[in-house]
């Protein structure tokens, strides 16, 4: 089918378009007359694209000859001419002569004209398919900034990241993945920022993909990773426009596929997963605390039950003593070791929130509740778990809640039962060198290039003041390092400097006196 050209037949052309697309009833041949004298037929599929606009500016526009044109006979050359300059109210159309290239467009939505006499068939863009409004993004909520996440098709999800960044710079390629689906995918660059090597690399690893479909930008992610076996994203994805060009303008490559909600950045580094947007949208002192905070909360969730699990087992004479005796009164009747309890208690968690996630919303929120007070209640009160386990899963599921990226969470608390394990057979030490085998795995991953660990691991000072605190705005005046961008500039000295003038208190009193109404006499 690559290989097979369209002919000046217009019976023949037909005949293999049919045995093509084969039997469908949603699959539309219409013919008429171009002009009123050339044979022609029109041939769309029905159900995805927009009736009116091919019955109003295709089909009435080329059945009619244009007033200004004579009525004379025309060379095939002249007729595409006039079709294309004359007579078609369309923007989106061309001449197409490979079959397989007319066959994919219209099952992409397009609709193709065949006309007798011309070897090539032309398509036009006419697809409409019905979409979900612009709506807050669902997983990812967001105090302070915009509420508008991206949706299915690729053309409204383009649009949103032009309406935030109207520059000449902003460039967007198409591919088209998927041996049966045909997917277009979109790679968003600056180009005048991205590094062009990434730009080439990302557009080297997407070509390289065979897939039969790509249903979602997931599938795009698992082939362009780095390390596959890795539990930690080396490929951020996002719902928010807004997110996907503040990641443009510092240098990075935005991927999205047509049919997904979701973009993927490369490359990623890991202090992007405990970042959120109003760590930008609000003042930086108060945002540095919340990030502090949001990072304990991710150490807890990694280390947090295990490290009770050392405590109890190995080294109950770190606690102290009442609330050691407190413990030990709490396990008195729990016939299990504390490795069993906290494993048996950690993966009831798991499967109680992987239930709460399939169900629906309105039973989730009450299973959830359920689940937390009576079961958790009926364990302690069965003795197959003391009060202080219930309380320690507790506290670490709620740090894995406060983990803003989901698959972020998710390698967490995957490498959580590996380091339970490791705690009850060999205490505290178990604990130190899970970790160091963790460090060391970090250090060693990449994305496209990138120490996954920067700007931490190698270190760089401009990198640091967006780590574990956020600097103000206007002290981070480089883009990252890392992504060696080609404008490494972020804001000007002179936008800084005017920023650190000394503010004018034109409404001082002291300021004003003379403009102050004139005081009255006492009586």
């Amino acid at each position: 089918m690559a290989s097979a050209k369209l002919t000046n037949r217009l019976d023949d052309t037909l005949q293999d378009l049919d045995r093509e697309l084969g039997k469908n009833s949603d699959f539309k041949v219409r013919r008429f007359r171009v002009f009123g004298r050339y044979p022609a037929a029109m041939l769309h599929f029905s159900n995805i694209n927009d009736q009116e606009l091919i019955n109003t500016n295709i089909l009435k526009a080329l059945m009619y000859l244009p007033p200004h044109l004579p009525e004379t006979d025309r060379t095939s050359e002249q007729l595409k001419s006039a079709i294309l300059q004359d007579a078609l109210y369309h923007s989106e159309s061309k001449f197409e002569r490979e079959m397989s290239a007319v066959v994919v467009a219209l099952l992409r939505g397009d609709t193709a004209v065949v006309v007798d006499g011309l070897d090539e068939a032309l398509l036009i863009g006419t697809r409409q398919i019905d979409k979900r409004g612009i709506d807050q993004p669902a997983t990812e909520q967001v105090i302070r900034g915009p509420r508008e996440g991206f949706i299915e098709p690729l053309a409204t999800n383009i649009a949103l990241i032009r309406y935030r960044l109207p520059t000449k710079s902003l460039r967007v390629e198409t591919l088209v993945l998927g041996e049966r689906s045909h997917s277009q995918i979109a790679v968003c660059y600056l180009e005048d920022v991205a590094s062009p090597k990434l730009v080439s690399e990302v557009k080297k690893r997407l070509s390289n993909i065979r897939l039969p479909a790509i249903l979602d930008t997931g599938y795009l992610e698992q082939y362009i990773e780095d390390n596959n076996i890795s539990p930690f994203p080396q490929v951020q994805y996002t719902e928010r426009p807004d997110k996907v060009v503040a990641n443009l303008l510092e240098g990075r490559v935005a991927i999205l596929a047509d049919g997904s909600p979701l973009a993927l950045v490369v490359p990623t580094v890991f202090n992007q997963f405990y970042q959120t947007v109003e760590d930008y949208t609000e003042r930086f002192l108060l945002m540095s605390a919340i990030r502090l905070a949001r990072l304990v909360a991710l150490i807890f969730s990694l280390i947090f039950s295990s490290l009770y699990v050392a405590i109890i087992s190995y080294n109950p004479e770190l606690i102290p003593t009442e609330f050691a005796v407190a413990v030990a009164g709490g396990r008195a009747g729990v016939p299990f070791p504390a490795i069993v309890e906290v494993l048996v208690m950690e993966i009831t968690m798991e499967v109680l929130r992987e239930a709460t996630i399939r169900l629906p919303q309105q039973v989730g929120g009450a299973l959830s509740i359920v689940g937390v007070l009576v079961i958790g209640q009926a364990a302690v009160a069965a003795g197959f778990a003391s009060p202080i386990t219930v309380v320690i899963i507790a506290l670490t599921t709620i740090g894995s809640f406060a983990t803003p990226a989901y698959n972020a969470a998710l390698a967490l608390r995957l490498l959580r039962f590996p380091i339970i394990v490791m705690a009850g057979v060999f205490g505290l030490y178990g604990i130190v060198i899970g970790l160091i085998l963790i460090v060391n795995h970090l250090l060693s991953l990449k994305s496209f290039g990138v120490p996954y660990l920067s700007p931490l691991v190698p270190g760089n000072f401009n990198g640091m003041k967006d780590l574990l605190i956020r600097a103000p705005l206007f002290s981070m005046k480089k883009r990252p390092a890392f992504l060696y961008p080609r404008d490494a500039t972020r804001r000007s000295s002179a936008s800084v400097s005017a920023l650190k003038e000394p503010p004018s208190d034109v409404l001082s009193p002291a300021n004003n006196r003379e403009n102050d109404p004139p005081k009255e006499p006492l009586p």
